[in-house]
């Protein structure tokens, strides 16, 4: 599997099946942080969508290409907090998000959207690791890698995150 640093560069020297490897890894884990701040699959879908064009376009300015999964998810929550601005003078933000997942489009099971609620109300650091440890399917050391920490430090937020996640599946349970 070519690291993301790999695929960046491919994309860069146009190689656009590169960045179509880029989307496949990163789709769900870019649809899980619009789905944060929309809380509607739909419009997380085209957020995420928007965010992928944004980050090809911008492509050439990214620094690092390792940190292509974190600077993603930071374009794609930037587009999402946009929208959700934007649509603050069209209505109330009650309407704009609402407070769970209604029945996506049939793939995800019962089960999966509970689970993937409970994820999108970890904090955000937890969130993160979360999405590219289990979403996009990186190992504990690419995760630190990707993010610039230790092994270690994901590892703890790994931990935290399991714990909170019980908690939050234990509360819904009720």
């Amino acid at each position: 599997m070519q690291s993301d640093a790999e695929l960046v560069n491919a994309v860069l020297g146009g190689d656009k099946q590169a960045f179509e490897v880029l989307v496949k890894r990163y789709e769900r884990p870019a649809r899980a942080v619009a789905l944060d701040v929309l809380g509607d699959y739909h419009l997380a879908s085209d957020v995420s969508q928007d965010a992928f064009v944004t980050a090809y376009e911008n492509l050439p300015r990214l620094r690092k290409p390792v940190a292509f999964g974190p600077w993603l998810m930071k374009i794609t929550r930037r587009r999402a907090l946009d929208w959700v601005r934007r649509k603050r003078d069209e209505a109330p933000l009650e309407s704009v998000v609402p407070p769970t997942i209604h029945n996506p489009d049939g793939q995800l099971d019962e089960e999966k959207q509970w689970l993937l609620a409970a994820v999108v109300k970890l904090h955000k650091g937890e969130k993160q690791v979360v999405m590219l440890r289990y979403f996009a399917g990186h190992s504990v050391k690419d995760v630190a890698e990707i993010l610039s920490r230790s092994v270690g430090t994901v590892t703890k937020q790994l931990s935290r995150a399991h714990r909170r996640l019980r908690k939050i599946l234990e509360r819904s349970e009720k």
